[in-house]
């Protein structure tokens, strides 16, 4: 309610594991793994809406012909703007006689997203900015397929600087001060040595051209590029990658704070940030939907085989609470579940709030991703009301009181009231701007259903994320205020956000979280206003431990992996 969250964003792979022309014969259409990446994406869209970006490899692309390409969007609606422009694109040339559906070569061949190994991602403009060069996914290029590489993610890395130092200390010249540059260039540095080695070692046996192409190919270790690259990285992710030559990965973070799923069949293997929208698209069972597990990468060969091995040494499970209670879509069966008991784990404190006072009390919810919540906590007040009820009943009976009026009163005017008091009526990015402007725009996203309340009747609102509680103070109370209640309570399904969390959410600034400011102020009416300083200092020897533990680890990782280890060559 008091102020977005925007740390996540969404990423979508779909790799085809036939030839087009079997989702031509089988589904319609050659165009079958596009219309499943666009889907994702939408289906996904909560999850960013500053930006979108899809990519696209072709598989066994002729000499000379493009095999890789990019299409991204900052403008407004991005997602659609990309997939209208690029189906555009398609019909213009059905319409001209250069493709013929029916014959999927000339899909292949003309239309540029008509290729076996498709990426999206849709971002929240975080860091970066908003222009086009900070949207995903983010290209380096080669004329060698095996050495180009476009990556897109879902993370927030806490040492942006010392990676970047380290591609100087390389000798490179980063020029991007961005996170997704730095694992880019980072990623690239060791496809780079690892096509070297290989080129190297075939060399020396004289092979060349196509035969040579082809073997370096094959033989290219993805899961050991990932793991040298990631010697450094310190925060949470979950990243896609594609290959030139066809090859492909999803990794995850070695505490599986940023989420990942992915199935396989025998037609296709497809990846989302959300497991319900793989489970819609596909028409899968929730068995059949896979997490990507943390400190993992699943690597997808150009020939087909998939294989999932851990890339970095695993470290406690440590998932981004936002990420459940708050961000994802709610139709995930698990979610829905864990929304829907935060919501109920609240009537005690609701039902003492409000002074058992049933008859005058109403209950809301916002904003929208707080509904799942809103019907857990009704839940749990009716089976409260209706124990209160069967033991005012049994009581009555035994006194020999027990008549129609009494009934009326226990059960028709004293039951849980829910009404719909607050609507989202547009759609205004109020975490943009600054602050004055902000609370001004946040006062008309959303609306109030004028005599959803008596006045005088307690209003009860359900939320699951107040973060800075400014648009709380500043705006939402101000609208529920022109209901007239008796009293307004606010209550909340997200744990206090008193820290900044570097990994998952993307918040940096300590004072301005309302939890924070409550701590300082009681802690001010108690007269321990020195106890802020004792626990700063306390903070800051275990932050500096941490991080001594940290490099000492990766100091003892990068000992045991040879930084120059020969090549991994296949038998072919």
């Amino acid at each position: 309610m008091s102020d977005r969250i925007t740390h996540e964003c969404n990423v979508a792979l779909v790799r085809l594991l036939k030839p087009l022309s079997y989702y031509q014969e089988k589904y319609g259409t050659p165009l079958w793994g596009f219309t499943k990446l666009f889907l994702l994406m939408e289906k996904q869209h909560n999850r960013g809406q500053d930006g979108a970006g899809v990519a696209c490899v072709k598989l066994d692309a002729p000499a000379g012909e493009a095999f890789m390409f990019r299409e991204r969007s900052v403008k407004g609606n991005p997602l659609d703007k990309i997939f209208k422009t690029l189906l555009g694109q398609y019909n213009e040339k059905v319409d001209a006689g250069i493709i013929h559906p029916e014959f999927p070569d000339t899909v292949k061949k003309s239309f540029d997203f008509g290729g076996e190994l498709l990426m999206g991602h849709l971002r929240y403009g975080t860091s970066g900015g908003y222009n086009l060069s900070s949207c995903h996914p983010f290209f380096r290029r080669s004329p060698w397929p095996t050495r180009n590489l476009a990556l897109c993610g879902n993370f927030n890395l806490t040492n942006t600087a010392e990676l970047n130092a380290s591609l100087t200390a390389m000798g490179q010249h980063p020029i991007h001060a961005t996170d997704t540059q730095a694992i880019l260039e980072k990623i690239g540095f060791f496809l780079d040595e690892e096509h070297e080695d290989i080129y190297r070692f075939l060399r020396k046996r004289e092979l060349a051209g196509e035969e040579l192409s082809r073997r370096i190919s094959d033989d290219l270790d993805v899961t050991r590029i990932l793991t040298r690259a990631s010697q450094k990285w310190d925060g949470g992710f979950t990243l896609c990658g594609l290959i030139g030559n066809g090859d492909a990965f999803v990794a995850r973070d070695p505490s599986g704070i940023r989420p990942c799923f992915w199935f396989q069949n025998d037609e296709v293997a497809g990846f989302a940030s959300e497991r319900a929208p793989l489970m819609t698209v596909f028409d899968l069972a929730a068995e059949q939907v896979k997490e990507v597990k943390p400190g993992h990468v699943v690597v997808l060969k150009r020939a087909g085989s998939i294989t999932e091995n851990a890339f970095t040494a695993p470290l406690p499970r440590a998932s981004c609470s936002f990420e459940r209670i708050y961000f994802s879509r709610g139709n995930d069966l698990d979610i829905y579940r864990e929304r829907q008991a935060l919501g109920g784990g609240l009537a005690d404190q609701v039902i003492t709030a409000i002074n058992h006072d049933w008859a005058n009390t109403v209950f809301g919810f916002i904003p929208n991703t707080a509904e799942v919540a809103y019907y857990g906590l009704m839940s749990a007040l009716r089976t409260r009301r209706r124990d209160e009820v069967k033991a005012a009943i049994l009581e009555a009976h035994a006194k020999g009181t027990l008549d129609e009026a009494l009934l009326d009163e226990l059960i028709l005017r004293n039951w849980p009231r829910g009404e719909k008091v607050v609507s989202k009526d547009i759609k205004l990015r109020t975490f943009i701007g600054q602050e004055g402007l902000r609370n001004q725009l946040a006062s008309h996203v959303y609306d109030i259903t004028y005599g959803s309340i008596n006045p005088g009747d307690n209003l009860v609102c359900v939320d699951d994320s107040i973060v800075r509680g400014t648009t709380l103070r500043k705006s939402i109370l101000r609208i529920l205020a022109r209901l007239n209640p008796r009293k307004i309570v606010i209550v909340s399904t997200a744990p206090q956000i008193r820290y900044p969390d570097c990994y998952g959410i993307d918040m940096s600034e300590l004072g301005k979280f309302i939890a924070f400011e409550a701590a300082i102020e009681l802690l001010k009416e108690r007269g321990q206003g020195d106890l802020l300083q004792e626990v700063y200092r306390s903070a800051a020897r275990r932050w500096e431990a941490g991080r001594h533990w940290r490099t000492t680890c990766a100091r003892s990782t990068s000992r045991s992996l040879p930084r120059k280890s020969p090549p991994r060559l296949s038998s072919a």
